[in-house]
């Protein structure tokens, strides 16, 4: 299960990002972490913003809520989702997980 905390309005949850991939994916889930590859390089925030586009559309919200609180430039990285209950996008990830394994 992902790990998702709440402070005030905004929702935070932790990911591992590898860039250059074979295509852009959302892999399944380590230790809390969501494990996503993009193909985008991690040149000049092409990796960061492939991510943030590929989260936007698997949780259906507008890329404008996401953005990178921590790791901008690291493997790992936060992201925070504006005006988002945890237990909400607890759920909605935990549903994409489980289409994963299908």
């Amino acid at each position: 299960m992902i790990l998702v905390q709440q402070d005030g309005a905004t929702a935070s949850f932790r990911i591992r990002l590898q860039p250059k991939a074979s295509r852009d994916t959302i892999v399944g889930e380590v230790d809390g972490i969501l494990r996503l590859w993009v193909t985008a390089p991690p040149v000049e925030g092409r990796a960061n913003e492939a991510c943030l586009r590929l989260l936007a559309k698997a949780l259906d919200l507008p890329i404008s809520r996401l953005r990178i609180g921590i790791g901008e430039h690291a493997r790992v990285k936060t992201i925070r989702v504006t005006d988002a209950s945890a237990d909400l996008l607890r759920t909605t990830l935990s549903n994409l997980l489980e289409r994963l394994h299908y």
